[in-house]
């Protein structure tokens, strides 16, 4: 039992033994095969490294720079020439060769017996491809195996049919702006968008056949009247609007001073003849009146006529009526509120008089549903306008413009562009007070003719950025 037990062990240890032995002899086998085909592999690559060496040894290459023998692709829009052979190429160059834009500019002709192509590399019909990258030929020379390289063009032929010449396309009008939008519009444009796009269409339709209207009947009109006769009331016109709203009205072509803004336009016989009781208060006011009115702010245009009043009855008479009127003028222009005709009659003011400065110097309102008479800005520019008119008339064609518009209050530079727009004529004169205080005050005298003052364009003033 012992010689079978120790037999069965040693036949088991030779197993494993013989196991252990087969495997590294796989191994090795393995690594013996691997390093067979990694000498092969080796000795492929150096063959091929060899052979590219030996062919890297006779064929070179040579890169040419832009020259006369530059190479020019031609590709035919309309397919393939079947006989190339006999197409004759020409080759135009711009005359310019310093201007960089121009000196490179090529065009390329092939003739045929049928059909002319022409190509160039710029302009409309020219390829975009010479623009994206930079295209080579390259030329093996076999006996040397030596290959130059040159560089090349794309030029896309197109065939020119006779009749049809580049200078047509050119003469089609480039797009503007307003017509890719309206284009863009109609392709992709939503159902708003194309219905505005059609109606302003229609719109300018109709405002072509309106001007075609009008010229129609401006054609008729002037043949019927004639060229001259049209100018001269083209100019009439003109002289009417020159003439602000606000000025009393004014007689260019009179022949006294008097007559240019004449006293019946301010004041009618039947208005003066109104004037009668107040004119009789006014001329019978004494010193002590004076001074009393003075001390309650009466405006200094109308003391300075009172304390002046000629003795003669009639012309002192015609200087107190006109005295009053002035007086209530600068009464209203200072109202800041509406004008009732119950202030007219607190004032002693006849009707007519009332009548005509509420309808002639106000304008009608509405406020807080009822209708009122306020002194707007232009309707004080016309109350100062005929004070300044009647002034001249109290003053044998002289007023003081300096006590006017401190009266008024109103700016000294709107009372010189009011006698300027007049047509008077602006002098200063030195004014000693009741008090012996000495001022410069602004003149303005009325003077044929007329003085006509280049109207100044104000500049608006930028406004400074914080």
């Amino acid at each position: 039992m012992q010689r079978k037990a120790f037999v069965l062990q040693f036949l088991s240890i030779t197993k494993q033994e013989i196991n252990l032995c087969s495997a590294l002899l796989s191994r090795e086998k393995r690594r013996t095969l691997v390093n067979q085909d990694s000498e092969n592999n080796t000795c492929a690559c150096a063959n091929k490294i060899s052979k590219k060496k030996k062919m890297a040894e006779t064929c070179t290459w040579k890169s040419c720079e832009e020259t006369g023998k530059d190479a020019y692709i031609v590709k035919f829009s309309n397919g393939l020439v079947r006989k190339a052979k006999h197409l004759d190429f020409k080759l135009f160059k711009h005359e310019d060769g310093v201007n960089p834009r121009k000196k490179n500019r090529r065009i390329v002709v092939a003739e045929s017996n049928r059909l002319p192509y022409v190509g160039s590399n710029f302009g409309p019909g020219s390829s975009q491809c010479n623009n994206l990258c930079r295209y080579f030929v390259g030329v093996l020379d076999k006996s040397t195996m030596q290959m130059n390289v040159h560089n090349a063009q794309l030029f896309n032929m197109l065939p020119l049919i006779p009749g049809e010449s580049a200078a047509d396309d050119n003469t089609k009008q480039a797009e503007t702006y307003r017509e890719k939008v309206d284009a863009l519009i109609e392709a992709f444009g939503t159902t708003k968008q194309k219905r505005a796009l059609s109606s302003r269409r229609l719109n300018e339709v109709g405002n072509e056949m309106l001007q075609q209207a009008v010229a129609l009947a401006a054609s008729n009109v002037i043949d019927r009247k004639g060229v001259e006769a049209l100018r001269n009331e083209v100019n009439e016109s003109e002289a009417k609007t020159e003439t602000p709203l606000f000025l009393p009205p004014c007689n260019t072509a009179a022949e006294k001073p008097e007559d240019v803004y004449s006293f019946d336009q301010l004041l009618s016989p039947i208005e003066f003849d109104a004037l009668k009781d107040v004119g009789m208060k006014m001329a019978a006011l004494t010193p002590e009146d004076l001074q009393k009115m003075r001390a309650e702010l009466c405006p200094q245009t109308v003391l300075t006529h009172l304390e002046s009043l000629p003795n003669e009855d009639t012309a002192r008479d015609r200087q107190s009526r006109c005295a009053w009127y002035l007086s209530f003028l600068i009464k209203v222009s200072l109202q800041k509120r509406s004008v009732s005709y119950k202030f007219g009659t607190e004032n002693g003011c006849p009707k007519i008089i009332n009548n005509k400065v509420l309808k002639n110097f106000t304008v009608e309102s509405f406020h807080n549903g009822r209708l009122r008479n306020t002194v707007s800005t232009s309707m004080r520019m016309k109350l100062v306008s005929h004070c300044l008119a009647l002034l001249l008339h109290m003053g044998h064609q002289t007023a003081n413009l300096t006590l006017l518009h401190r009266d008024m209050d109103i700016s000294d530079n709107k009372m010189l562009e009011l006698a300027k727009a007049m047509g008077l004529t602006l002098s200063r004169q030195t004014v000693t007070s009741r008090e012996g205080i000495q001022d410069e005050h602004r003149m303005a005298s009325l003077v044929l003719p007329l003085v006509h003052y280049d109207r100044r364009v104000e500049r608006k003033k930028r406004k400074r950025m914080n």
